[in-house]
């Protein structure tokens, strides 16, 4: 069994948008003050011994612009909520694709999207990015100096030093809820609990949670992202739409992310 997910890029514009050939930037083009769109489409199968293929990607993209873009268009032009247009994209999509639909995960910004399953039409997940710079050392103290200094080589500067962390928490929402939890919502709670709380800080020296002579943890990626996930977890869970906290991302570089759980 495998998975593919292809990536179909396009947008919405005023007016009749003709087809391009650009795909990897996006089909129909953008025109002026458009609205740009990424739709993730993972399809799961057995892959065919003679094509070697799960499904032809050229008919992944011709299913979305024949079937999902009038969706989208119609939505931009009727200001229609986005998790329920992406509903209707998932249905529509796993009626018509040739394979099984896996998911549907509709890129909104670079920074926030929804996802679906046909399975599970009545939910959607909701993630948003965020970021918080913050120092730290990573020095454990049932190590000694000189194994400490060799584990954590530079992490290691008595002084510490600093990141750019990128925080990611996914959310499952009802969306026949009432109240609906929106982005707002998550924006709120985040804010609160997450980066007003360790923006700006020496995570050793400046928080309970990181400071391992008050019974804390070392700030390694993977401890800050079962920190934000517990910080998290039960604000979203108050909230009167029941949300759920399903894990968090953090991205110490670019280069390097946790999540928890996994």
């Amino acid at each position: 069994m495998h998975l593919l997910t292809r990536s179909v890029r396009f947008a919405i514009n005023h007016g009749v948008s003709p087809p391009g050939s650009n795909g990897f930037a996006g089909n129909p083009a953008i025109d002026g003050f458009g609205r740009w769109f990424e739709l993730l489409v993972t399809c799961r199968g057995n892959i065919d011994p003679v094509t070697g293929y799960l499904i032809d990607i050229k008919a992944v993209d011709s299913h979305v612009r024949t079937h999902a873009l009038p969706l989208f268009e119609r939505a931009v032009s009727e200001r229609l909520d986005p998790a329920q247009t992406l509903q209707s994209v998932v249905r529509v999509l796993s009626g018509s694709l040739p394979v099984p639909l896996q998911s549907v995960r509709l890129c909104l910004t670079p920074y926030h999207d929804l996802e679906m399953a046909p399975s599970d039409t009545a939910h959607a997940l909701i993630r948003q990015r965020f970021d918080f710079s913050a120092a730290h050392r990573l020095h454990s103290p049932a190590l000694s100096d000189a194994e400490n200094l060799k584990l954590y080589g530079k992490c290691n500067n008595p002084r510490g030093h600093g990141h750019n962390y990128i925080v990611q928490p996914v959310v499952q929402v009802r969306l026949d809820g009432a109240p609906a939890f929106s982005l707002a919502d998550l924006e709120s709670i985040t804010d609160s609990a997450v980066i007003k709380h360790f923006d700006h800080k020496h995570l050793n020296e400046d928080t309970t949670e990181f400071n391992v002579n008050q019974g804390g943890v070392l700030p390694s990626v993977e401890n800050i992202a079962r920190i934000c996930y517990e910080r998290l977890g039960p604000v979203i869970a108050a909230h009167a739409a029941s949300p759920k906290l399903i894990s968090v991302t953090v991205w110490e570089t670019d280069r390097t992310s946790a999540t928890f759980p996994a």
